[in-house]
């Protein structure tokens, strides 16, 4: 959330944030209600002054007189509750509008429309080329028999899946080997619950707006998250912490549950867009400092993409454009893993916020100098699954239809070097 200080002095670079995300909020009713609530604020206090006057005076009056000024007290009482009442609607649209007020984008961040607008930085590796006609996950994933779409959807409804025998072990790998690697990195792993109340996903900047795209669990007040980040990023909320502590590096590791609300076509084709996954999250709190914060976000996508390097996955970097990012984002990075079947495919997002997140849950720090401020937060995934296992199988199939075991994942694969159609578990 901005500080509505912030959003009255670069009111036109707030309103031009807003158009440049493709956000409609109505920044000049916002300001029509701070002032209003200014104005209410005053007339309330003035009468409250006045109140306490008036009691000094009673007590010294006598008969009708004080009889007469405490009926007079009873119309103030009745006026500043009403102003309490006319206060408290105002600052309830105050606040729903002020939480929609995006983030402005960093300068350097490409303005456009949509993904599509997204810039290229790098290609690191080369786009598998095949000298046979390669399948896809799916068919590679049901000829080896690690993966069952049609029993999943029996027990579970449509975009879900079952993986089984080397494809559970794969994805377990997948997961351990990422949470290993950040961990060497500083990071302290945290498995978090999936299950949240409200304000962690406000404080997270999902709510409003992402409603539609979480399930929710009405009798109990709760939602399934979409990320560790929500639980991770929110653990702290509403502490004040010590510069000394900062950076705070957490990795969360959570099962992920997403409605894909709109998702169509190829997109729900197979483990690419699904409902529920699994997820490795680095989130760091930092100081209230923008070259910090640039140093983490650079920090945290390096460390993915040593994770799909040791893979020997090819992957693209993408600047994502000002339609493409959320609200509270000032800038992200998307990872692009090549997926031979359907192309460029995003494994991870590395996102940076500012105090965007830490003002809506109330995290601060004490500085050195005694000041208080508001955090910084920045999260990037460390490996998301099952959508990475697309490129590990399609990349590393061959001809006869056996799929290698990347190298650096053969020791949590108790050994086994690669996937053959019907191949016993647990065989090398």
């Amino acid at each position: 959330m901005l500080d509505i200080k912030y959003i009255r002095s670069e009111l036109e670079l707030v309103r031009q944030g807003a158009l440049d995300k493709h956000v409609e909020v109505n920044l000049d009713r916002l300001v029509h209600l701070d002032d209003k609530r200014k104005q209410l604020l005053t007339e309330q206090e003035q009468l409250r002054h006045d109140q306490k006057n008036a009691g000094k005076e009673i007590a010294s009056l006598e008969g009708d007189s004080k009889q007469q000024a405490i009926g007079r007290m009873g119309e103030v009482s009745e006026k500043i509750k009403a102003l309490g009442d006319q206060l408290r609607a105002v600052q309830d649209e105050l606040q729903d509008i002020q939480s929609r007020v995006p983030m402005p984008a960093d300068p350097e961040v490409p303005v456009g429309k949509d993904d599509g607008d997204n810039v290229e930085l790098k290609v690191v590796g080369t786009p598998t080329e095949f000298d046979f006609e390669p399948k896809d996950h799916v068919e590679l994933g049901q000829d080896l028999d690690i993966v069952d779409f049609t029993r999943a959807s029996k027990l579970a409804g449509s975009q879900t899946y079952i993986l089984k025998g080397a494809g559970a072990l794969l994805e377990i790998a997948v997961l351990r080997f990422a949470l290993d690697h950040v961990v060497e990195r500083g990071f302290t792993p945290m498995i978090v619950p999936t299950m949240v109340k409200y304000e962690p996903l406000y404080g997270t900047a999902y709510f409003p707006g992402g409603e539609e795209q979480t399930y929710e669990i009405p009798r109990d007040n709760l939602f399934l998250t979409g990320t560790s980040e929500v639980p991770v990023t929110a653990f702290h909320s509403g502490e004040v912490l010590e510069e000394s502590q900062l950076p705070i590096r957490y990795a969360g590791w959570s099962t992920c549950y997403r409605r894909e609300a709109g998702a169509a076509g190829r997109e729900t084709r197979g483990l690419y867009r699904i409902h529920q996954f699994n997820k490795v999250e680095q989130v760091i709190i930092c100081k209230n400092d923008v070259e910090e914060s640039i140093q983490h976000h650079d920090f945290i996508r390096n460390n993915a993409e040593e994770i799909l390097q040791a893979m020997e996955i090819p992957y693209r970097v993408v600047d994502v454009c000002t339609g493409d990012l959320g609200v509270g984002q000032v800038r992200k990075f998307d990872i692009e893993a090549w997926m031979p079947s359907r192309g460029w495919g995003e494994t991870h997002s590395a996102s940076r916020f500012h105090s965007y997140q830490a003002r809506r849950m109330d995290l601060r720090y004490r500085g050195d100098d005694g000041k208080v401020q508001f955090c910084h937060t920045l999260n990037n995934t460390a490996i998301a699954t099952p959508r990475v296992l697309i490129a590990i199988l399609e990349n590393n199939q061959r001809a006869d239809g056996s799929v290698k075991i990347p190298d650096v994942l053969v020791p949590y694969m108790g050994g086994l070097t690669e996937m053959t159609p019907m191949k016993e578990v647990g065989s090398k």
